[in-house]
């Protein structure tokens, strides 16, 4: 049975920084692995009108249903968000927003962001750590943020590589509890007496 490892990006330009990041350490998890892994990335541009309804109705349908499920279904996570305004972008985190409460609870999560200056590093310890860490998610130590200048640069790829790394070595302990898919949910659903009891 093969890892299902999924790249969530939030660039707005194609092509986009964000999506190379997102790329790049991909491919750096699936060799730190050593193990049969499936890739599934989702870029959220095409996914905005989608996020904008969800936020107005409370249902997802079409590509952003099939995207959260894909998401249900991970062992893992890698984030790439575009700093804007000192922060994550609204896409990623309204994204984040209409995921099921329990959907990432003690999933592996690296984050990574993208910028034009290095001034905005911070914003992996200041606004993506704590978000995740609020979502229940296990955050490897070591983030990465990368800036213009960083593309190229070997210090970047040394930072992917321990980021990588960490990822792997959380892969490869102890297997969390997976959130019921919607299927699992109707299948076999809570008694309705029982969600009496717990109210």
């Amino acid at each position: 049975m093969s890892t299902r490892l999924v790249v969530v990006s939030a660039g707005l330009s194609v092509p986009s920084s964000t999506r190379l990041l997102a790329d790049r350490l991909a491919y750096a998890a699936v060799a730190a692995l050593h193990e049969p892994v499936e890739v599934d990335a989702i870029e959220l541009r095409p996914l905005a009108h989608g996020l904008a309804d969800n936020l107005l109705t409370g249902f997802a349908s079409g590509e952003l249903a099939a995207a959260i499920d894909t998401v249900r279904r991970a062992d893992a996570l890698i984030v790439v968000t575009p700093v804007f305004s000192a922060s994550y972008s609204g896409l990623f985190k309204t994204f984040f927003d209409v995921l099921d409460s329990d959907v990432l609870d003690g999933m592996p999560v690296l984050v990574a962001a993208t910028a034009g200056t290095a001034r905005h590093s911070l914003v992996l310890e200041h606004a993506l750590r704590p978000l995740f860490t609020y979502l229940h998610a296990v955050v490897v130590p070591t983030a990465v943020f990368a800036a213009s200048e960083d593309f190229g640069a070997p210090g970047l790829e040394a930072r992917i590589e321990r980021a990588a790394g960490e990822l792997a070595a959380l892969l490869t302990g102890a297997p969390r509890r997976r959130a019921r898919t919607l299927e699992e949910e109707f299948a076999d659903p809570t008694p309705f007496e029982e969600l009496l009891r717990g109210a």
